[in-house]
């Protein structure tokens, strides 16, 4: 082969080795987009996009019929938030301190405590600078979902 064959192959080659990554980049998310963190909410049951009292996103979801919220934290203005954090709490539901911190030394994920009122909460916080690929926020989810299971059949129950 000619020098110059093997020069237009390697010319020819170098291209499409550099869109081989560019091609397969998967667009991140972050909290710009309170719009594709709610879709990604729906693929685990209902999901509304609100805004709360200082003007920033929400998300009000249920999932297997367990209402939360997806709250949106270090937002400018109501955008480009930084973090969100997943909430839910029961009204009413007895549940002592000693379950609570029996919860809380056994798990990673969610954490939980007994509000001003005494009724149990838990959440869990998610940083989102710099974004996250689709498929680790969706696993974020899943994890939420596992977390809710946890705790209403490990302290509520």
């Amino acid at each position: 082969m000619t020098l110059r064959a093997r020069l237009a192959g390697l010319c020819l080659s170098v291209p499409l080795a550099l869109a081989g990554p560019l091609a397969s980049a998967e667009t991140l998310i972050d909290g710009s987009d309170p719009e594709a963190i709610r879709a990604i909410a729906t693929g685990y049951g209902s999901a509304e996009l609100e805004t709360d009292s200082d003007g920033d996103p929400q998300i009000v979801g249920r999932i297997d019929g367990t209402q939360y919220i997806v709250l949106f934290y270090g937002c400018t203005n109501g955008q480009n938030c930084n973090s969100i954090q997943f909430t839910a709490g029961w009204a009413g539901v007895p549940v002592s301190l000693a379950q609570i911190n029996a919860w809380n030394s056994g798990m990673r994920f969610g954490k939980a405590y007994l509000d001003e009122d005494g009724d149990p909460t838990v959440e869990m916080n998610v940083n989102l600078d710099f974004g996250v690929s689709r498929k680790n926020l969706d696993d974020t989810f899943d994890f939420w979902r596992l977390v809710l299971t946890q705790f209403q059949e490990e302290v509520l129950d």
